[in-house]
């Protein structure tokens, strides 16, 4: 039986929407397109993470209430402002510390953060021809 609702609560939406434009520094559209394509990565990381197994899911949710309450996303993360408000620079030494974290439990959860990002956007055809890629093969059939 498939769960409905939300694959993310508000919190983790604010979570992840706050680390789309640190972890695609460069990658992501600017200007105009610059809104929509983090709209659209956050759409694919909220599906991807709704296709995971429940277990994952539920790891997950315990990573992003962790960093949802106040004391701990200051104590752990060492981002003092709302998700919202975190100012980029936060967001990137929050980052840079869990991946070179000596504690592989840190470790491991930006590599969780850092691949469900990378996949939603780099499996949206929006990100295609920046990398060259032009899509998957056409399956002629017949």
């Amino acid at each position: 039986m498939v769960e409905s609702g939300p694959a993310l609560e508000a919190d983790a939406r604010a979570i992840i929407a706050a680390i789309i434009p640190v972890v695609l520094d460069g990658a992501l559209p600017a200007g105009t397109e610059a809104g929509p394509a983090r709209a659209e990565a956050l759409a694919a990381a909220e599906q991807a993470i709704a296709g995971l197994p429940p277990a994952t899911r539920k790891e997950l949710d315990q990573l992003f209430s962790l960093l949802a309450f106040a004391p701990t996303r200051c104590l752990v993360a060492g981002v003092w402002s709302p998700w919202p408000q975190a100012p980029q620079e936060s967001i990137t030494s929050f980052l840079a510390r869990w991946r070179n974290s000596r504690f592989g439990l840190l470790r491991s959860a930006y590599d969780a953060l850092h691949q469900i990002v990378f996949g939603a956007w780099y499996g949206n055809p929006r990100s295609w021809p920046a990398i060259g890629y032009a899509g998957p093969p056409s399956l002629e059939i017949g």
